[in-house]
């Protein structure tokens, strides 16, 4: 099982502190990447300060401040840019992390940061992510020389000469969500990873089968994609710190057991196996607390270990 650490920096982080946890992220090597969100508004009973970040500024400067750790999104909002121009912003940070990006792309959803910033928020999300998939992907995959058009609903773009390219060949693009009919369709022509954020397990099971199956009609073999989950982590070397966690994060032990990854390293290995059992590949550890460290220091001596 692939483990990534999932931040949510909205809620409270300055660039300083995500560098703390990339870096630490990397230090300890069993953790394969860094994510993080894309919102420019805090959610709950926090105070959000110092204020919101970038997720690709701060992704870019992670780029230089880092080294080996792999560094994306769950997801780029659709609403916040242009997609000519996050292809631009996207390639180049692939090119200042030496091609350690990774780029998830969703629709957006939260239409109060949006009125906050003065962000428009569309009726209709879905066509626009479908249109901005299908234009990021193709400005990357035009070859040097050629130029890139497209007249779609939304979005029209003529005789691009689709720069900057990434260093990778292919930068691995994640589709997720719970959409029954749409979403698994999306994912089967533009995905190379399908996330499921906080899912249950009968859910996981059903919308991977969903994916796997519109995968396969569409021409493509599904293991071609990597499945993935991302969940909630409160995890304690006995059931006092457990609680403690928990706490910090203004959450219940039971709530978080029950649609989280909680409990001691060996709870936490136990319920990450049933997702592995319901075809999870990757799970990606979201980190609410991100001042406490030794929370990462402790999944990597007693759960990772357990993973194989």
């Amino acid at each position: 099982m692939d483990l990534r650490i999932f931040t949510e920096p909205q809620q409270g982080a300055s660039y300083d502190t995500l560098l703390r946890v990339a870096r630490t992220a990397e230090e300890l090597g069993v953790f394969s990447a860094f994510f993080r969100s894309d919102h420019y508004l805090k959610m709950g009973d926090v105070d959000g300060l110092p204020g919101p970040t970038d997720a690709w500024i701060t992704l870019a400067g992670l780029a230089r401040d880092t080294s080996t750790i792999r560094l994306g999104t769950l997801m780029t909002a659709g609403t916040f840019r242009l997609p000519g121009v996050t292809a631009i912003q996207v390639a180049q940070v692939d090119a200042m992390s030496g091609g350690r990006v990774e780029f998830g792309l969703g629709a957006g959803w939260y239409e109060a940061e949006h009125t906050a910033y003065g962000i428009p928020f569309p009726k209709e999300k879905f066509g626009r992510l479908e249109e901005q998939l299908e234009i990021i992907t193709g400005l990357w995959r035009t070859k040097l020389g050629d130029t890139f058009d497209f007249a779609g609903k939304y979005y029209t773009l003529t005789d691009s000469p689709a720069l900057p390219k990434p260093v990778q060949e292919r930068i691995p693009v994640l589709v997720g969500g719970l959409g029954p009919k749409r979403t698994p369709a999306l994912a089967a022509r533009f995905a190379d990873e399908f996330n499921l954020p906080f899912a249950s397990l009968d859910d996981t099971v059903a919308q991977f089968a969903r994916v796997r199956a519109a995968v396969e009609q569409a021409g493509r073999s599904a293991d071609e994609l990597v499945y993935s989950n991302a969940l909630v982590l409160c995890v304690g070397r006995d059931d006092a710190e457990v609680a403690r966690r928990a706490a910090a994060i203004g959450r219940e032990v039971d709530d978080l057991k029950e649609n989280g990854l909680a409990g001691t390293p060996d709870e936490v290995v136990e319920k990450i196996a049933r997702y592995a059992a319901a075809g999870s590949q990757r799970v990606y550890l979201q980190v609410l607390d991100l001042g406490d460290l030794d929370h990462l220091e402790l999944v990597a001596s007693r759960v990772a270990p357990q993973l194989g």
